[in-house]
């Protein structure tokens, strides 16, 4: 009546004691419910399909379903790894934006000082004009010095402040009331 009897004569079978609260069903249910999760890492461990009693077709399908898993957690890892570069990007992207804001406002305002209605350009060129002035014009004496005799002429030339011309021209060199004047002859 011993359903284990012709086991028992094999030598395969070994007795368990049994603990309280946990029953065989449990067990074996945990087992099957788990069994392609215990196949594949016993496959991964070295077992051979044939030790674990899996089928060719079987071995196959949980090797591809190991690749599968390791491309999944490649695509995730990929994934994790460029939304944390965007977000670098991103930060440096705000910071580049303020530093050239900030760089276009100091550019702008150097500029303005610069070349402005009031710029340091006006005054300097307000002061040179000033000192050009004085170096061509002819300097007064004192009256207790003897008077000179009348000068010969000599050639007038053009300043870039007095002429429309943006550019500096000398005349030809012969005297003519149309140099003086700051006309040219053809007019």
């Amino acid at each position: 009546d011993d359903v284990y009897k012709h086991i028992k004569e094999a030598g395969m079978f070994a007795p368990t004691q049994r603990t309280e609260g946990i029953s065989t069903s449990d067990v074996i249910t945990r087992i099957v419910r788990d069994y392609d999760v215990y196949v594949r890492r016993n496959l991964q461990r070295g077992y051979t399909a044939k030790e674990l009693n899996v089928s060719f077709i079987n071995e196959k399908k949980y090797h591809l379903q190991e690749h599968v898993d390791k491309v999944k957690q490649k695509v995730r890892d990929v994934e994790e790894k460029s939304k944390e570069f965007v977000q670098k990007v991103e930060e440096k992207g705000i910071d580049l934006i303020q530093k050239w804001e900030e760089k276009s406002r100091e550019f702008i305002g150097n500029f303005l000082q610069m070349f402005g209605p009031d710029g340091a350009l006006k005054h300097m060129l307000k002061e040179g004009k000033g000192r050009m002035l004085q170096a061509i014009s002819p300097r007064q004496s004192p009256s207790s010095s003897p008077v000179r005799e009348e000068r010969s002429p000599s050639p007038t030339f053009r300043l870039p402040f007095f002429t429309s011309s943006p550019f500096f021209s000398l005349p030809p060199p012969h005297h003519s009331s149309a140099h003086c004047t700051g006309k040219d002859e053809d007019e």
